[in-house]
């Protein structure tokens, strides 16, 4: 009897030890069930990078340069808001110069007061739209764009640039229309800033030359569109970027010419109209707005085909972008159907693993004398 009893009892520790075993291979089965309840709750493999395995590099590199490649998408989305921008002011500009120039056609000593009050508004209104902003840069200041091209737009009508053309062209019945449309042109072209010069613009934008020159290409505003790659966006307040300004009465920059035909007709008078040489200044002052006029048109396309470049490369990189994704969720994400079919698979085992576990619970020492 003690024999059997000794046997018996010696089945109660075996039994203990299934137990166990049981129930760490069901949790080991819940937590199965756990991960892919998850993944089929949020299509992803892993929550963590730890999750992922071998394939954790593989998915913080796409991410790194799928977040790269947005950022320069980015930037040239900005880029192309301030083009967009620039093409407005530009076209206002050009509608200033064509209405003083049709205004000069049929001028007379009764129309000449209006005529140069409104040459005196267009140049406080060029001044003004030279100080555009896109946010908070001034987009027509190249690399110092915190900082505005026209210092003090609202006194343009009492700076130096103003009153020394203004100067020149009261001087009109003395020295005649050539030397007075010289003098005016070089008041225009100085880049030495007041109180001992003329140019109505920065400090940073009068140290550069007047025509397209690699220094005015290098004080272009940039945006970078790729690994070591930039491109240059933007015009300049003080200088062309694009075209070359022609004709016999211009500064080489079409931005002056225009301002210093406004200040020329600004300030004509009622007794111009009596001075010899007012028929030939009209003319050539008129000359002087067609070329600028030429000018800002070729800067339009030159701005056109940036725009039409950046959108390109902005399309490229969002083919690769798309590329980059497709490989990213080959990492990340799961098969649905196949997680869906393994956690039918595992519900049902874990299911199991409880009913043994049961079945195991409910035998004693009964069951085995």
């Amino acid at each position: 009897m003690s024999g059997a009893i000794s046997s018996n009892y010696a089945l109660a520790p075996s039994s203990y030890g299934m137990l166990g075993e049981l129930v760490q291979g069901a949790s080991t089965v819940q937590t199965q069930l756990d991960s892919l309840a998850q993944q089929a709750s949020t299509g992803n493999v892993s929550q963590t990078y730890s999750g992922l395995g071998a394939n954790a590099l593989t998915d913080l590199n796409l991410n790194a340069e799928i977040a790269q490649n947005n950022t320069y998408v980015a930037n040239i989305t900005s880029a192309n808001t301030t083009i967009g921008i620039t093409q407005t002011v530009m076209n206002q500009l050009s509608k200033i110069a064509s209405g003083i120039s049709a205004q000069l056609d049929n001028i007379t000593g009764t129309s000449i007061s209006t005529v140069a009050e409104q040459a005196q508004n267009d140049l406080q209104q060029v001044a003004n739209l030279l100080n555009t902003q896109n946010g908070t840069n001034y987009i027509f200041a190249g690399q110092d764009a915190s900082n505005p091209p026209v210092p003090n737009p609202g006194n343009i009508l009492s700076s130096p640039f103003f009153t020394q053309i203004q100067a020149a062209v009261s001087g009109l019945a003395t020295n005649g229309a050539a030397t007075t449309m010289a003098t005016s042109l070089s008041v225009a072209s100085s880049n030495t800033l007041p109180p001992g010069g003329t140019s109505p613009f920065s400090a940073a934008l009068s140290a550069l030359p007047l025509s397209p020159s690699p220094s005015t290409s290098n004080f272009q505003a940039t945006v970078e569109t790729g690994p070591g790659q930039s491109t240059s966006v933007g015009l300049l307040a003080s200088a062309n970027t694009y075209a070359t300004s022609s004709g016999p009465y211009t500064t080489g920059s079409y931005t002056r010419d225009l301002m210093n035909a406004l200040a020329m007709v600004g300030s004509l008078t009622p007794a111009s109209t009596s001075a010899t040489g007012f028929t030939g200044l009209i003319s050539d002052i008129q000359t002087s707005l067609s070329g600028a006029i030429s000018a800002m048109a070729n800067e339009e396309g030159g701005l056109g085909a940036t725009q039409d470049s950046l959108t390109a490369t902005s399309t490229t990189l969002g083919n690769v972008t798309t590329a980059l994704q497709t490989q990213l969720s080959s990492v990340q994400d799961v098969n649905m159907s196949e997680t869906l079919s393994n956690l039918t698979m595992v519900q049902t085992q874990l299911q199991a693993s409880y009913k043994l576990i049961a079945s195991v619970q409910s035998l004693s020492l009964a069951n085995y004398v």
